[in-house]
């Protein structure tokens, strides 16, 4: 097979690394429904704060005059999404974020494959995408499939503050799984490194609106019918377990250092009873904030272990990758 063609130079250390799945096959059962809410389930809303680490550019699709977005200096420029006059990030984005590592940390199918069925076929067939509504995976149960709605959804998350900055993004490249084999690995998922500051190109470079480092998101994501064991796990991809902290990578520019997101619980809505909910105006719900939110959230985090609904070979491996903050360096250069 040929050699990909690249320009002379030295090449860097790959900006990822694998999880593995495990060794056994999912388990798959049908999902528990939408025609009620259960009383045995945890229901409510959680209020996030996402800080950004490394700056974040979730890409609009769109490129328009900087002039048009107030850069007067620069000619074109890659837009990113706004709510209003906030920067923003869609809540699906951040959904997909998190469900790739909820899929990693559990006995779980892959969400995605590829069309190609040279590469398709190579993958475990127990590992492809659920597609009936009545043999789900775990991730599957909380995230969605075909004719399942799933259990969680996240609103679009708003920047505190009302303005971008630019960057100047270096050329990225395709993946090339037909010019360089070890790229596509039919037993693993890929994710990317964080890294102490990300790589510019500079004024040569590609660009872009973002938000910048230490600058903060709110969203909030509401949940319906988890058991608490399910719960714990969401909150573990989330980066809340207390020995194995990480942070998300999301949006464009994973490889150079981009896309680093730190998340805080703020507060824990839970309604104080569902009839009431529904038959009164005044909400009776509980808000759980400080020791009675992590209390709750240990507790959750807990209980995933127990009923080994989290794989913890995988979870460490993940942690190994996704741990910050970091010493590690983003490659300046072809990797």
């Amino acid at each position: 097979m040929p050699a990909p063609n690249r320009p002379n130079g030295p090449v860097h250390p790959k900006p990822y690394d694998i999880v593995q799945f495990p060794k056994t096959p999912p388990q798959k059962c049908p999902p528990i429904g939408h025609h009620q809410y259960f009383g045995d389930r945890l229901h409510g809303v959680l209020t996030l704060e996402l800080t950004v680490g490394t700056g974040v550019h979730v890409s609009t699709g769109a490129i328009m005059m900087g002039s048009d977005v107030g850069e007067n200096g620069i000619p074109l420029i890659k837009t990113m999404q706004q709510t209003g006059d906030k920067p923003s990030i869609p809540g699906s984005s951040i959904k997909g974020v998190v469900r790739s590592i909820y899929e990693a940390i559990t006995n779980s199918t892959l969400g995605v494959v590829t069309s190609k069925w040279e590469y398709k076929n190579q993958i475990d067939k127990n590992r492809w995408p659920c597609n009936k509504k009545e043999q789900l995976c775990p991730a599957s149960q909380v995230f969605g499939a075909i004719d399942w709605q799933g259990l969680i959804s996240f609103r679009d998350a708003r920047c505190t503050s009302s303005k971008f900055s630019t960057g100047f993004m270096p050329s990225l490249y395709r993946p090339r799984p037909d010019q360089r084999r070890a790229y596509f690995n039919p037993v693993a998922r890929k994710f990317y490194y964080h890294a102490a500051k990300a790589v510019s190109g500079g004024d040569k470079g590609i660009p872009v609106q973002q938000i910048s480092q230490k600058q903060v998101f709110e969203t909030q994501l509401q949940f319906k019918n988890l058991t608490e064991a399910e719960f714990g796990t969401l909150l573990i991809a989330l980066g809340q377990a207390p020995n194995y902290p990480f942070a998300l990578k999301a949006g464009a520019g994973k490889p150079i250092g981009l896309g680093t997101l730190e998340v805080k619980v703020k507060q824990l809505t839970i309604p104080s009873s569902l009839q009431d909910r529904y038959s009164h105006y005044e909400d009776q719900s509980k808000i759980l904030t400080d020791k009675e939110l992590i209390t709750f959230i240990n507790t959750a985090i807990a209980t995933s272990h127990k009923v080994k609904l989290v794989q913890v070979q995988q979870l460490q491996q993940l942690q190994a990758i996704l741990d910050y903050p970091t010493t590690r360096s983003a490659p300046d250069g072809m990797y």
